[in-house]
């Protein structure tokens, strides 16, 4: 089998996996009476401004960490969380260098590539 095959394999798989998952969702849907997906219903309305709420305090407090920890320059542990400081990457005009690399041949000591990877996307 051949990669195209195998993409088109892994599309097939992911299809019937989310076909699965909504002939589930629709069974369940059935099965569900009336009063009951209503009650669903108000428990989500009931809990919405809150989820909201929450997730804004949650940004907000994330965004406050996030910049203390640049601004400190150091990770800071919590008693659940640790902010993990990352210095910013370092990177090089690589047209600019491969330019110089052939005046200055030297320079390509210190050249690293790394390793390929793949992302699948959808098409």
């Amino acid at each position: 089998m051949d990669t195209k095959e195998k993409l088109n394999k892994l599309a097939e798989l992911i299809a019937e996996r989310d076909y699965i998952a909504l002939k589930k969702q629709e069974l369940l849907e059935k099965a569900m009476p009336a009063e009951v997906k209503q009650a669903i219903a108000d428990i989500n309305l009931e809990f919405a401004p809150k989820e909201q709420a929450i997730s804004e305090a949650i940004d907000n407090v994330t965004k406050d960490v996030k910049d203390d920890v640049i601004k400190c320059g150091e990770s800071v542990k919590g008693d659940f969380l640790h902010a993990v400081f990352v210095s910013g990457r370092i990177s090089w005009d690589t047209k600019g260098m491969e330019g110089y690399a052939v005046a200055h041949p030297e320079v390509n000591a210190f050249r690293k590539q790394g390793d390929p990877s793949v992302t699948i996307r959808k098409i």
